[in-house]
């Protein structure tokens, strides 16, 4: 729970970011390991991972800025806001949007690279939420339990109140679903399918969680958050 890890000079290792970092490099290696083991050109895989993430990383920013529409009429001054703020679901339809046109240009299948790469996106959902979790973000509900969680000193989650430790359930359920991912992708019959149950468990599990997370500002639509609607569409 604590978002400023090292600080050297004027320069500071933040917690969020070292996951999310670690996420990425922890996905490639193993999407390059899988592709190797699979016959697939792991050459291409540098070339897929600028793909996915680029275009993962616009359209999560894009999203959130969505979901904050409102308060950007108000203040358009938050559009300049470029290192806070991204919605996990507008990283992985950008990032498959990505994927598509990376098979597209070098002319490969696009439903193996889809399958290779999932279960490495759960991977680095796992390593990531635990970034949410020393920042403070994505903080659950109040409740005092025998699980809850208090901050102290969160820019975030609301300080010295316990609350649901989501980001680490989430992060749970993203390494178990990596393994799941793992162990059907040696059972599938056809292409497409590892991919379609990443889709199936995430959204089911991402719908579920959203009634239990404490922070407000994630976009509605009607009754279902954002990420609620999305997770109906997906599944």
């Amino acid at each position: 729970m604590k978002n400023d890890l090292l600080t050297i000079g004027g320069f500071t290792i933040h917690g969020y970011g070292l996951m999310i970092g670690l996420g990425f490099v922890a996905a490639y290696f193993m999407t390059e390991y899988r592709a190797s083991k699979q016959g697939l050109d792991s050459d291409k895989i540098i070339s897929l991972a600028g793909w996915t993430i680029i275009a993962g990383l616009i359209c999560a920013k894009l999203l959130y800025y969505v979901t904050i529409f409102d308060d950007i009429i108000a203040n358009p001054k938050l559009l300049l806001d470029l290192g806070d703020g991204f919605v996990v679901y507008g990283g992985i339809i950008g990032g498959i949007f990505g994927g598509f046109l990376f098979t597209r240009v070098h002319k490969v299948p696009f439903f193996k690279y889809f399958d290779l790469v999932m279960p490495s996106v759960a991977l680095a959902q796992g390593l990531g939420r635990i970034g949410c979790y020393l920042a403070g973000c994505c903080y659950g509900l109040q409740v005092d339990s025998p699980i809850s969680i208090v901050f102290t000193n969160s820019a975030f989650a609301p300080n010295g109140v316990p609350l649901l430790p989501t980001q680490l359930i989430s992060s749970g359920l993203n390494f178990l679903h990596c393994i799941v991912l793992l162990w059907f992708a040696r059972r599938a019959k056809a292409p497409g399918q590892v991919s379609a149950l990443y889709l199936i468990c995430y959204s089911a599990g991402r719908f579920v969680l959203e009634y239990f997370r404490g922070d407000l500002i994630r976009g509605s639509v009607g009754t279902f958050s954002t990420s609620q609607f999305i997770s109906i569409l997906f599944l």
